[in-house]
């Protein structure tokens, strides 16, 4: 079993930010990621609100300058699931398909997924008019019509963003009211641009090379009709990648872990960063900005034990 001060789990802005950090330390550190690094914002056509790069970069090329920045300093890689998590005596044990590690310390980066309509169309487009993130993509269609699926916080707060410059931004909700906070339910119905499509259902999301248009099922009526927009923002929620956690690590009513302004949580030694902690602002921003802190605090950690 090969032996590390520092294992962080997840490839994201956060782990790799953390990697760069205790590796600039001096800890050895391997990071272990399961698909490419970069996290959520490899789906990403083109990120515009990540300070340097004001002319915008696609979300696979920033998510290659943090792999290569943080490896540079030594950080260590390994592509694979992360199937175990235990923790024995001081050590923290870390399972994958292929290898075990132990670690004695672990920063928990392991993001989220955004959930998923699951409807036709929804796969095959996206990154094509397809997104589930209106900070990160909605500047893209400036004066068109886009839809906005969902009727929380989230979802009205892209509503109230996107009505600044898509020509017409509909809400789709599956309830005749809102769950988001009064506040911004009343300044979504006082926008002339929001339209809301009440009791209503995602069908398909058709479009060939991008979104064309929505087929929209009222679930009362059962009837369906055509919604002809040009982007699709799905904002019904995340799923927290924190099911190997979540007995060891006090999490909230979503999955979230529980951290404090240090990024430490409930166990010592496990830190966490980025999506997977309760109330991340879920941008690039503020996951290197979580990633920063982890590493910092990982280093006091372990300094002074």
């Amino acid at each position: 079993m090969q032996q590390y001060e520092v294992v962080i789990i997840g490839g994201g802005p956060a782990g790799l930010t953390a990697g760069l950090y205790t590796s600039r330390y001096g800890l050895n550190t391997l990071l272990i990621e399961r698909g490419m690094y970069g996290g959520q914002i490899i789906n990403a056509s083109k990120v515009e609100n990540y300070p340097g790069f004001p002319q915008g970069i696609s979300g696979i090329d920033l998510g290659q300058i943090f792999f290569e920045q943080a490896t540079r300093f030594g950080l260590k890689t390994f592509t694979s699931e992360v199937t175990g998590f235990k923790i024995s005596d001081d050590q923290f044990i870390i399972s994958t398909y292929e290898d075990e590690f132990s670690a004695r310390s672990v920063i928990i980066a392991s993001g989220s997924n955004y959930r998923k309509l699951n409807v036709p169309g929804e796969e095959k487009l996206v990154g094509r008019g397809v997104s589930y993130c209106a900070t990160c993509d909605g500047f893209l269609f400036k004066q068109k019509d886009v839809a906005v699926i969902g009727g929380g916080d989230t979802a009205i707060t892209d509503a109230l963003e996107l009505s600044q410059h898509c020509h017409k931004v509909y809400v789709i909700h599956r309830r005749n009211e809102l769950r988001a906070a009064q506040v911004l339910q009343r300044a979504a119905m006082s926008i002339p641009n929001i339209e809301f499509v009440w009791n209503s259902i995602v069908w398909k999301i058709e479009g060939e090379e991008r979104v064309s248009c929505l087929q929209i099922r009222n679930i009362k009526t059962d009837e369906i009709i055509e919604l002809g927009v040009e982007g699709v923002f799905i904002a019904v929620g995340f799923i927290p990648n924190s099911e190997l956690f979540k007995k060891f690590v006090n999490i909230d009513e979503m999955g979230n872990i529980i951290t404090d302004d240090l990024m430490r949580t409930s166990v010592p030694g496990i830190f966490a960063a980025g999506d997977i902690r309760r109330n991340s602002a879920r941008q690039v921003a503020t996951a290197v900005g979580d990633g920063a802190t982890a590493g910092k605090s990982i280093f006091s950690f372990l300094k002074s034990g």
